[in-house]
């Protein structure tokens, strides 16, 4: 239902993987703009975890990884890793949803990964939220 972008041979552009997002490419455009205004990262095309993560942009700022977006058809998905302070800081403010990934982070070090997946305004309007913490 929402594959992604897997074929590592062709290289999108950004225009092919906004295409790709169909229903949510207008966010998905949204997100990449507003981190780089807002925050100045830089945007990279990579394929860079292996074949099930495909083609995605990452944002870095002063060369370290802000987070990635995955293309996916009618969706994207932000990988993005939070200290655990921060998941606090912010687990009252957003939806049971956000809560629900924000509860079953993938641990590391003293904190974890959330592949969070934007398929409308309501996730759009909370990953928003979580990356304020992870960029500022």
């Amino acid at each position: 239902m929402y594959e992604r972008m897997l074929d590592k041979q062709t290289v999108p552009d950004r225009s092919d993987m906004t295409a790709y997002c169909g229903e949510a490419a207008e966010l998905f455009t949204l997100l990449n703009d507003w981190l780089t205004d807002t925050f100045h990262t830089e945007q990279k095309i990579v394929f860079p975890y292996g074949n099930h993560y495909g083609w995605g942009i990452s944002h870095k700022k002063k060369g370290k990884l802000m987070c990635n977006v995955f293309a996916e058809n009618n969706a994207f998905t932000v990988m993005m890793r939070l200290s655990n302070e921060q998941f606090e800081a912010v687990y009252q403010q957003v939806g049971q949803e956000t809560q629900e990934y924000i509860d079953n982070r993938y641990p590391c070090g003293g904190g974890g990964w959330i592949h969070y997946r934007v398929t409308g305004k309501t996730q759009f309007d909370d990953i928003c939220k979580l990356l304020e913490l992870r960029c500022a």
